[in-house]
């Protein structure tokens, strides 16, 4: 069997795609994003109107927020960024479930009684509460189920002060599946309706850890972003999957094969916007991503982030598009073709000409798009955004 690979002219963006898609959203590309945090969650939301089979695979290794309680009393991978993107992704119209998204998007307060709070979660099991109470059967009893498992597991110690209900109803449901996320997101993206696919880009239960140019090693996500913690204070020189948060101790994360089937399906493969190390490159660390990758021939663009990153420092563009490669090439190999990994980058029109040759040496197309609105500034606006990727598949 031979193979042959096939090229086509490319107008930016593609008026016939974009009202295809538009048209008929169900039938929409299949986009597959690298991603984490909440960069992404604004484009999503717009995507929705493009395509219901977007893809994202999102890393599951944060340990700060909302995410870094549970971590700690239940000894689980980071939930937070999946809640997140599974309620942009959601479908918000009348054909949806509202209530649903509701309960799962509440935060009970910062500075409410902790007695009060306890009282509140109670009523939500037991049915009581409003916003469980206006969730029709049998989604209620699915989700009273999932936060009395959580209810009957949590520690006393357990602070409940701006937690996110989403967030409790995925750990009861981990925990409730033999401690698995696979299932619990499954059923959630049922409850809400989401529009396109979300997972952890692994099932590993593992942190974030970064040496340091100044030979500093730091373990934790929280540490590593700049928004929690005071910016590092060295480049990245190394970044790896470490087991536990206290001691340096590397460890190695698989892409699950179910993950490699959705690479295998994908129309076009995006290394999204976000925090370069914690959100993007922390996507890249399982073993296998690499090689997924290189082995599907679609189109794969690189989107940086705009406006300021702590975690990347002085990098410039190109010194990123080369780090995004170098963490690729570890896992698909050296010998591994730039093209089979990275075929575009979009950019700014403000990026200096000297920083686009270097990348296009590389053998890897710029494409100059404006993609800032007065709005959306210093960053991307959703809609010609998402034009720009469909316009590509």
């Amino acid at each position: 069997m031979s193979e042959l690979t096939l090229t086509r002219a490319v107008r930016m963006p593609d008026p016939f795609r974009i009202e295809r898609f538009l048209s008929n959203p169900k039938l929409g590309p299949r986009l597959l994003f690298f991603s984490g945090g909440s960069a992404l969650n604004g484009v999503s939301q717009q995507l929705k109107r493009f395509t219901h089979n977007s893809i994202h695979l999102v890393t599951p290794f944060d340990s700060g927020g909302s995410s870094q309680g549970l971590r700690l009393a239940f000894n689980m991978p980071a939930i937070g960024d999946l809640r997140s993107r599974l309620m942009a992704l959601a479908d918000e119209t009348v054909l949806g479930h509202p209530d649903v998204f509701r309960l799962f998007t509440h935060r009970y307060a910062r500075t409410a009684d902790k007695v009060d709070l306890a009282g509140e979660l109670d009523a939500m099991i037991s049915g009581t509460h409003p916003l469980v109470e206006a969730i029709e059967q049998p989604m209620r009893t699915l989700i009273q189920n999932q936060l009395g498992t959580f209810r009957t597991a949590c520690p006393k110690s357990f602070d409940l002060r701006g937690a996110s209900i989403g967030n409790l109803i995925l750990a009861g449901g981990y925990l409730n599946q033999n401690q698995q996320l696979e299932p619990i997101i499954f059923l959630v993206s049922k409850l809400v309706g989401v529009q396109g696919t979300v997972r952890a880009v692994a099932d590993d239960n593992l942190h974030l850890g970064a040496e340091l140019a100044n030979g500093e090693t730091v373990i934790g996500q929280h540490l590593l972003t700049g928004k929690e913690h005071a910016p590092l204070i060295s480049p990245i020189k190394d970044f790896f999957l470490n087991q536990g948060l206290k001691v340096k101790n590397r460890a190695e994360a698989v892409f699950p094969d179910r993950n490699r089937s959705l690479v295998q399906s994908a129309d076009l493969i995006c290394y999204a916007p976000g925090s370069f190390y914690t959100s993007l490159v922390a996507n890249l660390l399982p073993r296998g991503v690499g090689q997924a990758v290189a082995s599907r021939t679609v189109p794969k663009v690189y989107v940086p982030s705009l406006g300021p990153d702590p975690e990347t420092g002085e990098l410039t563009l190109p010194d990123k598009v080369h780090t995004l490669l170098t963490y690729l090439l570890r896992d698909a190999g050296s010998s591994c073709p730039v093209h089979k990994l990275l075929n575009f980058v979009i950019v700014d029109e403000s990026v200096p000409e000297e920083e686009v040759q270097e990348i296009r040496a590389r053998g890897i197309s710029i494409l100059r798009l404006n993609l800032v609105s007065r709005t959306s500034a210093p960053y991307y606006d959703p809609v010609p955004l998402c034009e720009a990727l469909v316009s590509l598949t």
